[in-house]
């Protein structure tokens, strides 16, 4: 990379969030980036997973061929076609490229996850609120998929934003290789690191990969770089981890961590209509998490951990 101006690097971001309260100290623009080693069941953003643009429809704001078919006409692909007076989608066809269904349709039903950005684009929209951090000690998150996943991006991202006087964040499962963690953690105030089993053979079931690269990640980072605010986080999810030996494991875990603190996330199905956007099934179903469950893990973390447990 040597030569290049941060500012020219480009990367896949399906989503930049502004004024965020729980991704980081103070108020925060999120800047989602496409990719994830993992493909947990429980995802709420399953249009962050893929490491390409994706198409996506929403029925729900279609005008219905009737009245419209002007994403029918704009696909150079004849990946589009109709039932039920509604536009069907052959993704194996799609060549997802030129965008031409979703710049046609007028009612916004036809959505593109994933566009090229260069670091200076997201820098752009990301210092527009920079008299909220200010104000706030708030400033830029980087969150996914995982961040890490396109490294010379996100690397470039942190880098800009500290030349810029802003403060940085991110969200990760660890899940990348730790040269490059070690690369990013100088670069950050803040990280919030998912720690999702300690089991390895439902974390592989459950996410395609065993969790041994990432609470050795863990391990390290707290251990090398303290001066880093460590936050570490467990989504609860029914079926998966919502057993008291589960919790007692991971807070025992997290209780060796140095300056840590820990929290514990409630599964929720925000993210079930995002599946069927993308023309897939939601793979938890209807799941649901219990309060009596979550309130009795949250008791347990609490005794185990004390102050440190900040949820």
């Amino acid at each position: 990379m040597d030569g290049i101006d941060d500012n020219d690097i480009a990367g896949l971001v399906f989503n930049i969030q502004k004024y965020s309260v729980h991704d980081g100290p103070g108020i925060r623009t999120i800047v989602f980036l496409k990719g994830c080693p993992l493909h947990c069941r429980w995802c709420s953003n399953p249009e962050s997973q893929a490491f390409q643009p994706e198409l996506a429809f929403n029925p729900g704001r279609c005008l219905g061929f009737d009245q419209c078919q002007r994403c029918l006409k704009a696909c150079p692909h004849g990946a589009i076609g109709e039932k039920d007076g509604q536009p069907v989608f052959d993704r194996a066809r799609c060549a997802g490229c030129e965008r031409h269904c979703v710049e046609a349709c007028p009612a916004m039903g036809v959505i593109a996850y994933g566009q090229i950005k260069t670091v200076g684009e997201v820098m752009r929209v990301v210092e527009q609120d920079g008299q909220f951090y200010a104000r706030s000690r708030g400033g830029m998150t980087l969150s996914g998929g995982e961040p890490l996943a396109q490294p010379d991006f996100a690397l470039a991202l942190l880098r800009e934003a500290r030349r810029r006087r802003i403060g940085t964040a991110m969200e990760t499962c660890g899940h990348v290789p730790w040269p490059t963690l070690e690369a990013a953690a100088p670069l950050l105030d803040a990280v919030m690191f998912d720690v999702k089993s300690l089991n390895a053979e439902r974390h592989k079931e459950c996410t395609g990969r065993v969790p041994d690269q990432a609470l050795a990640n863990l391990r390290r980072l707290a251990a090398e770089f303290p001066g880093v605010q460590l936050h570490v986080r467990t989504p609860i999810i029914p079926g998966f981890n919502d057993s008291e030996a589960d919790v007692a494991a991971i807070c025992d875990f997290v209780a060796d961590l140095p300056g840590a603190t820990y929290e514990m996330l409630r599964y929720h199905r925000l993210g079930t209509q995002k599946y069927q956007f993308l023309g897939r099934e939601a793979p938890m179903g209807e799941a649901q998490l219990s309060d009596a469950t979550f309130t009795t893990l949250v008791d347990l973390a609490k005794k185990r951990l004390g102050g440190r447990y900040v949820g």
